[in-house]
């Protein structure tokens, strides 16, 4: 998701970090580079001047010039920008004590509309709302067809009517029928077309005027940049959105349309979709969006999802642990037993901060066999090498290797994957965007590097960390972990 713009990004981020000493010129440089990353990700000139603007005033200010590590002080207000551009956002659905809800979908032919109506619904279920899904996309039948699919699919009823013409009074049934049914809330998905025109606007707002919904939901596929931008304008303009899902954002590399349409529209993104399963529909959040962008993880998201596929009881045993700064090999095993599913392991690899060269390594991979690897590794492992990998040098690493019938060097990446991970979940776990910075800073005693996504350790530069060395980082890791906890 958003590769070049994250991958622009960091090389503005590196190329003033790189710098023996930094003056205004070599900001503007870097300025400018960021400029055109947003450039290249077809992000509204609109936005990018706005934004570069505000970014550029608090980038030159002396603060920033004059501090020990003036490329962090960058990142910090890139993403306060960004979470700026992009929201706020209240992804809340009011739910009515003593009637039903009703949101009404709309969009263009080929957005995802009718899947994302299902992607709802199943969202919905899950936070115990009984959800009901009328079809009242006449234009196409198999688009009626597709909605029963997915409501037998999902255990929902979805209403239709094939003999009747007229969308307002399939949405008028449909509600009562919904209100029949106890449902809380009731989903209507609309016609589409190919391309915005006066027919398919006056038939939405005829629907809008009658039947009245309580939030109005505008689908756009994330992919067509700033035709996403241009459709959610004129949609705006023929009848008032509450809110923009955007989806195929697993597919988008650029970001411009994300970017952009809060910003021209004013329209805010509800829910975003980052894939093709009934499962893959977030609430948007600004805050993670931009530390994704950022390639900084986003703990939330991965909380988020580890609550949906991890019961109660396990989640509770993980959190109590991570509370107390523990999370080991034998934890990240079972994360793995869960996420074991197709595509869910990649996913859930690009929201953890540092595991993008990880989650690189594994595109387009078999990700079920890669999963299986990576837990062959593990279970080679003693007991004691699972909760302290740091132990395990050539003789153990080659044991391992030969049960998990994997080369060394596998070994080698799993752990150095997980010294990465560890210990920035633990300290990201909450707090400020201030005390993340300074926490990832000050794990590695200062090697880790925030704009990079990762951490700059001894054995980048060639030199390899000494069992003695190794366990000196783990004392200190322990030591500001525990003094973070005792200051919250």
């Amino acid at each position: 998701m958003f590769d070049s713009l994250a991958d622009g990004l960091q090389s503005a981020f590196k190329s003033i970090r790189g710098k023996g000493k930094l003056t205004e010129s070599n900001m503007r440089d870097g300025l400018q580079m960021v400029e055109q990353a947003m450039l290249e990700a077809d992000v509204s000139y609109e936005v990018i001047q706005d934004f570069m603007g505000k970014v550029t005033e608090r980038a030159l200010g002396q603060r920033v010039l004059l501090s020990l590590r003036p490329h962090e002080e960058l990142v910090k207000i890139v993403y306060e920008h960004l979470v700026e551009i992009l929201g706020p956002v209240d992804v809340s659905i009011p739910i009515k004590k003593d009637d039903v809800t009703i949101l009404m979908m709309c969009g263009l032919q080929g957005a995802g509309k009718t899947t994302t109506c299902g992607k709802l619904a199943q969202l919905l279920k899950e936070q115990k709302i009984t959800p009901f899904m009328v079809a009242a996309d006449l234009q196409r039948p198999a688009a009626i067809e597709q909605l029963h699919t997915i409501g037998r699919q999902l255990g929902v009823t979805v209403y239709s009517d094939l003999e009747q013409k007229d969308p307002v009074k399939v949405c008028r049934e449909g509600v009562k029928r919904a209100k029949e049914a106890g449902a809380n809330i009731v989903i209507l998905d609309t016609a589409g077309r190919l391309s915005i025109d006066q027919e398919l606007m006056a038939q939405l707002t005829e629907i809008d005027k009658q039947v009245q919904p309580d939030q109005v939901y505008l689908v756009v596929d994330g992919m067509t940049g700033q035709d996403a931008v241009n459709s959610a304008k004129a949609f705006n303009e023929a009848i008032e959105l509450d809110g923009v899902v955007m989806t195929k954002l697993d597919g988008d590399a650029r970001g411009g349309a994300l970017l952009s349409v809060k910003a021209v529209t004013h329209v805010p993104i509800k829910f975003i979709g980052t894939g093709e399963h009934l499962d893959a529909l977030e609430p948007f959040r600004p805050e993670g969006m931009a530390s994704r962008i950022l390639q900084m993880g986003d703990i939330v998201a991965v909380a988020q999802e580890a609550h949906r596929i991890i019961d109660d009881r396990e989640r509770e045993r993980l959190e109590a642990r991570m509370k107390e700064g523990v999370f080991t090999l034998e934890d990240f095993r079972g994360v793995l037993d869960k996420v074991a599913k197709p595509g869910l392991m990649q996913k859930m690899m690009g929201l953890l901060p540092g595991m993008g060269d990880l989650n690189k390594m594994m595109a387009g991979a078999d990700t079920d066999g890669e999963v299986r690897k990576l837990m062959g590794i593990i279970d080679s492992m003693t007991p004691t090498e699972r909760r302290n990998p740091n132990i395990i040098d050539t003789p153990r690493r080659n044991r391992i290797s030969r049960g998990a019938g994997v080369p060394p060097n596998a070994v080698s990446g799993l752990i150095k994957q997980y010294n990465m991970m560890a210990p920035m979940m633990k300290a990201m776990a909450g707090g400020s965007m201030r005390d993340k910075m300074e926490m990832m800073k000050q794990l590695q005693g200062g090697m880790m590097d925030p704009s990079m996504g990762g951490m700059k350790t001894k054995q980048s530069t060639g030199k390899r960390l000494s069992p003695k060395e190794r366990e000196k980082m783990q004392r200190e890791r322990e030591k500001l972990l525990r003094k973070k906890r005792r200051g919250n």
